[in-house]
């Protein structure tokens, strides 16, 4: 298994690492989690240690890219397990963000139908021969989740200090490139989709 590849099982295997830490029941082991100020913000331990894992997990994906790309590594494992990686890690955060109450579930569903549309869009291409390439809009939408994720795992900081609602505009953000990205998806592929009607 090449580099590329073993990043993006490391990338898998965080994610239920990230799951454990942010659900598990501190207050039934008499845990206390510390709580830091900065202004009138408040975030905790459990904030920052899911946002270094997040952020591992994320690096992860632009580096295995980076030196698949680089070097020639591109394999048909690595198409396959590089997508998942990225989806198992972005959308267990914002679902665990719906259980927690921090993002409304709505935005949630239209991103994961999304997904779920996209996949089935490629997999029916593939069939037919056809490979539906990822394109800048579903890279950007990728990297904006990212970005909505940390600052929701910073409470919006620094942001929040001046009232400034960055994270609910990522958040927004991210659902309007979701759904632009599923559509172009589909624009590239409604020939193949449609050739049996």
């Amino acid at each position: 298994m090449n580099l590329p590849n073993k990043l993006s099982i490391i990338r898998m295997i965080l994610v239920p690492v990230i799951v454990l830490v942010m659900i598990f029941p501190y207050a039934q082991f008499d845990i206390t989690i510390p709580i830091y100020n900065v202004e009138f913000v408040t975030i905790s331990l459990l904030n920052i240690i899911v946002l270094i894992l997040f952020s591992i997990a994320s690096a992860t994906d632009f580096i295995d890219g980076y030196i698949a790309r680089k070097y020639n590594l591109i394999t048909s494992f690595g198409k396959f397990i590089d997508p998942i990686a990225d989806k198992m890690l972005v959308n267990t955060m914002f679902i665990l963000f719906v259980f927690q109450g921090i993002v409304p579930v709505v935005a949630v569903l239209i991103m994961i139908w999304r997904d779920t549309i996209v996949d089935g869009i490629r997999m029916v291409s593939s069939g037919k021969g056809v490979v539906v390439a990822a394109g800048y809009l579903g890279k950007i939408k990728t990297v904006s989740q990212m970005f909505t994720i940390i600052f929701i795992l910073l409470n919006n900081l620094p942001f929040e200090i001046y009232h400034l609602p960055i994270t609910d505009f990522m958040l927004w953000f991210s659902v309007s490139i979701s759904v632009l990205s599923g559509l172009s998806y589909f624009m590239q592929s409604r020939s193949v989709l449609f050739e049996s009607m």
